[in-house]
C-alpha cells in the first residue's frame, strides 16, 4: 500500500518527505482556506517543488470547465506532471476520460457509493477515492466499501487504485491495509503515531537504560565540581562550597589530599538541632564527620555506581581516582538518567 501525505502545511510536507518513502501529495481547497493560504497557484507551484507526485483539484461546473481548468493549471511553471483530482458527479466523469484520454491522471473522489466508484473506473480515473471518516460520520460501513471497491479493480482488471482517504486516526490506516487498498493518504498527526506504542517506548527505555549502565563510566557524568575541605575549615567554608557546586555535601581531605571523609547538608540539619547556631562557627572536625563515606572508581560503570546507591541509601557517592577523591556523585545525577527511581 502506497502512502500519500493529505496536508497543505509546508512544514508538515518538509518533515514527511523526510522520511524518504512518501509517494505523494495530496491536498484539498479546504486545507488551503484553513492555512489562509490566498494565491492558491503559488502554492501549488510550490508544492510541485517539493514532492515526487502532487494532486491538485481542477474544478468546475460544466465538463469544458474542469477541463479547461486542468489546462490551466498545466500552463504554471509546474516541477512536475499533477495529478488532477475530480469529484464524482456525471460531468466530472466525462472530463475525467476526457483528460485521461489525453494521457493526464485523474483521481476522482468524493465518492460514497460503489456505483459511484464503478463510474470513476470505466471513466479511466488513476485513483478512485472514497472518503472513510465522513462515511462513518454518517453511519456507513465505510471498510465494506473500500473492500467491494479493491474487489472490483481485480475482478475487471480496471487500471484504478483504490485510495483510502479522510483518515483520522492510525486505526484507519490498518483497516486500509486489511481491506486491500492501494493509497492510503494520511495527515501528517496520524502519520507520525504510526511507528508510535506505549510497549516499544517501555522497551526502548529499557534497552537505553540497560546500554547506559553498562557502557557508561561514572567518570563521564560526575559534575566537574569537586567540593574539598579540611577538618580545620569552619562550617562555612563547607556551606559555601557546597551552594557553589549545587551538592549536597563536601569531600574533606588530609593535607596530601587523600580521603577523610564526607560532610553533608543532612549532617548540618542534625548538628543545628544538637546544637543551635552556634554551629556554624565550628570546625568540621570539632562537629564531626563520617569517616568510612561510601566511595566508587571513577572508572566505575554507571551499573555499579547504581547498586551502590540502592544498597546504601545515601544521596552522595564520593569518586575516586588513584586513591583520591576526584568528585561527588549525586543521587540526582543517576536520576536524571533514568537509571534509578528515587525522588
Amino acid at each position: 500500500m502506497e502512502l500519500y501525505l493529505d496536508s497543505v502545511n509546508f512544514q508538515e510536507i518538509e518533515d514527511a518527505f523526510k522520511l524518504g518513502f512518501v509517494t505523494g501529495l495530496t491536498t484539498t481547497p479546504t486545507f488551503m482556506h484553513r492555512h489562509g493560504i490566498t494565491d492558491i497557484d503559488g502554492a501549488i507551484v510550490e508544492l510541485s517543488k517539493m514532492v515526487p507526485e502532487l494532486q491538485v483539484e481542477a474544478l468546475g461546473d460544466t465538463h469544458d470547465e474542469i477541463v479547461a481548468e486542468a489546462h490551466r493549471l498545466l500552463e504554471l511553471p509546474l516541477a512536475l506532471k499533477p495529478v488532477f483530482k475530480v469529484p464524482i458527479s456525471e460531468i466530472g466523469v466525462r472530463a475525467c476520460k476526457t483528460l485521461t484520454d489525453e494521457g493526464h491522471r485523474v483521481n476522482v473522489h468524493l465518492i460514497y457509493t460503489l456505483n459511484q466508484a464503478y463510474m470513476a473506473m470505466e471513466a479511466g480515473a488513476a485513483f478512485v477515492c472514497p472518503l472513510a471518516g465522513r462515511l462513518q460520520d454518517e453511519g456507513h460501513d465505510a471498510i465494506a466499501l473500500f473492500e467491494q471497491c479493491v474487489n472490483v479493480v481485480e475482478k475487471y482488471n480496471y487500471p484504478a487504485k483504490v485510495m483510502f482517504s479522510s483518515v483520522r486516526y492510525p486505526e484507519h490506516v490498518r483497516q486500509a491495509l486489511i481491506a486491500g487498498v492501494h493509497v492510503c493518504t494520511v495527515p501528517w498527526g496520524v502519520m507520525r503515531k504510526l511507528c508510535q506504542n506505549a510497549l516499544t517506548t517501555v522497551g526502548t527505555n529499557q534497552f537505553v537504560e540497560h546500554t547506559r549502565r553498562m557502557t557508561y563510566r561514572v567518570g563521564e557524568i560526575v559534575r566537574k565540581q569537586n567540593p574539598v575541605c579540611k577538618a580545620s575549615d569552619v562550617v562555612t567554608n563547607a556551606m559555601i562550597k557546597m551552594t557553589e557546586s549545587r551538592l549536597g555535601a563536601v569531600t574533606l581531605v588530609d593535607d596530601d589530599g587523600r580521603l577523610l571523609g564526607v560532610f553533608t547538608d543532612g549532617d548540618l540539619r542534625r548538628k543545628l538541632q544538637e546544637i543551635g547556631p552556634d554551629v556554624i562557627s565550628s570546625t568540621l572536625g570539632d562537629l564531626g564527620y563520617s569517616e568510612n563515606p561510601v566511595t566508587i572508581s571513577y572508572d566505575a560503570l554507571l551499573n555499579d555506581a547504581v547498586t551502590a546507591f540502592e544498597k546504601s541509601q545515601v544521596d552522595s557517592i564520593i569518586v575516586m581516582r588513584a586513591d583520591k577523591p576526584v568528585g561527588i556523585l549525586d543521587i540526582q545525577d543517576i536520576v536524571k538518567l533514568g537509571l534509578l527511581g528515587r525522588n
